[in-house]
């Protein structure tokens, strides 16, 4: 399948269905999931009906998907996912930053190079005007990710989650970058 994007390490392509047993296995490491669902595990049939729907979903705004699977070009191991799409499915001006990689590829600057990539993306090819990334309060390996791709600290913000998990109670934060911000450090 032909790559959306492509880093000097990351290929990222569209999901397909076939993915489903590297999703399973990556939402299923509780140290993964510790800042989603406080790794908690997943079943096979979650994947197929929640997780993949919303992996495969097209955005008419923008005519791309906004979640593909990450892969390490040299081998083409599964690495996990990047995720940039629309806040709105009618408006490509607001995207979502995100991303979620095995503990495996952790530390090893993945998940900049491909956030850094995406928001460039973002804005040279998918009519962004700004790019936002949400976390935990508490994940500071996240925070530092949005940080190296260019996103500033927004604000702080508490949600009124359903299920509670440990660092919660400290709430999340939101980091954007603007396309006019992001130009001016390009020069």
């Amino acid at each position: 399948m032909p790559a959306f994007l492509e880093t000097d390490r990351l290929a990222l392509r569209p999901f397909t269905d076939a993915d489903a047993p590297h999703l399973l296995a990556l939402d299923n490491d509780p140290e993964v999931m510790r800042y989603i669902n406080g790794g908690r595990p997943t079943t096979a049939e979650s994947i197929r009906e929640r997780t993949l729907p919303r992996l495969l979903h097209d955005h008419p705004c923008t005519g791309t998907r906004g979640f593909w699977a990450a892969e390490e070009k040299a081998f083409g191991t599964f690495l996990g996912w990047f995720e940039l799409r629309p806040v709105d499915d009618q408006d490509r001006t607001v995207v979502e930053l995100g991303y979620r990689l095995n503990r495996a590829a952790w530390g090893r600057g993945y998940a900049t190079e491909g956030a850094r990539a995406l928001v460039r993306k973002g804005f040279t090819d998918l009519g962004a005007e700004r790019v936002t990334a949400n976390t935990m309060a508490v994940n500071a390996g996240s925070r530092r990710v949005m940080e190296k791709a260019g996103l500033t600290f927004l604000r702080a913000y508490t949600d009124d989650w359903p299920d509670a998990i440990e660092g919660s109670e400290h709430g999340e934060v939101e980091y954007e970058l603007t396309r006019a911000e992001w130009a001016a450090r390009r020069t």
